[in-house]
């Protein structure tokens, strides 16, 4: 029994404890995180190819639909520029600065900093996938489209009828559903509050108001950049919201594979390393199966002394 129980806990099975390089190349993927550095690659490239290659979904509109008839803001309050700094790179640098000031380990840097970075890209590339399929129409879609004269006002007419020559800006006009911006600043903004909440224990019984309003201040950050698309007409509130939603969950779920609950009485240390756990899992399985082995050899000692009597 204890020799299963020490085999279903080996964070490396049976591949693992092959020889060769085909046991080495195992026990490297298990007690390190390539899998987290290959899977952000993938999402990084997947979100690049999205970004060049595909176009959107084309819905059908009629250019008498006031809900796209806003004006094009030709200077964004929030541009892209502008939204990866507030919601990258500021988060990213505030992340270094605490964990500089508390001098924290390796470990624990490392892990934070990588589920900040996979929080982004898996934000960014859920985000682009859901934009290019729904082809939703942006509320200043009209004024992108530039309608050739006559058009028809009152049925339905595609994309056929735009005079737009601006490959992106014609085509980013059905992109609006979920909105990238609110997306991102919750991917980011979001996670560096979700951190804030563990290292100052806000969840934790009789937390003071003031930590608490310090870690939820970059969420109010976060929700002002999403508020600024509806300012700029790029996108309504359905759009906002659901991109608020989308990009605040990978925050938590890119968080939570590396941090326990926010209710835990550790809740500002990370999970140990993966090669702490792999090493206790394969000392218990060799312990228990050294067990194992001098059990049996006592059971054939005594075999072997019921024979001599």
């Amino acid at each position: 029994m204890n020799r299963s129980k020490g085999r279903s806990k080996s964070p490396a099975g049976s591949l693992a404890a092959r020889k060769g390089w085909v046991g080495s190349v195992a026990r490297f993927w298990e007690k390190t995180y390539a899998p987290d550095y290959v899977g952000f690659a993938l999402l990084l490239t997947a979100y690049l190819l999205t970004q060049f290659l595909i176009e959107p979904f084309h819905r059908m509109f009629t250019l008498n639909n006031i809900n796209i008839q806003y004006p094009h803001a030709l200077v964004e309050r929030v541009s892209v520029f502008w939204n990866i700094t507030y919601a990258g790179a500021i988060p990213l640098l505030t992340l270094l600065i605490c964990l500089a000031v508390t001098r924290a380990g390796l470990h624990k840097c490392h892990v934070t900093i990588l589920g900040f970075i996979i929080s982004l890209a898996l934000s960014s590339f859920i985000t682009d996938v859901v934009k290019n399929a729904v082809g939703r129409p942006r509320p200043d879609l009209i004024s992108r489209c530039k309608p050739a004269e006559g058009t028809n006002p009152n049925i339905l007419v595609t994309i056929s009828v735009c005079t737009e020559t601006d490959h992106h800006t014609l085509h980013d006009g059905w992109r609006s559903f979920p909105s990238g911006h609110s997306s991102f600043s919750f991917a980011g903004l979001g996670y560096l509050a979700l951190y804030f909440c563990g290292q100052m224990h806000v969840f934790r019984p009789r937390t003071d108001l003031g930590r608490a309003l310090l870690a939820f201040a970059p969420l109010l950050g976060a929700a002002m950049i999403a508020i600024s698309r509806c300012e700029d007409y790029r996108h309504d509130v359905y759009d906002v919201t659901c991109g608020s939603i989308l990009g605040l969950s990978v925050a938590f779920f890119s968080y939570r594979r590396y941090y326990p609950r926010l209710r835990s009485a550790k809740c500002d240390e990370p999970f140990a390393s993966r090669e702490t756990t792999f090493n206790e899992g394969f000392g218990k399985l060799k312990s228990d199966e050294e067990t194992g082995l001098r059990r049996g050899q006592n059971s054939l000692n005594e075999t072997d002394s019921d024979e001599d009597a």
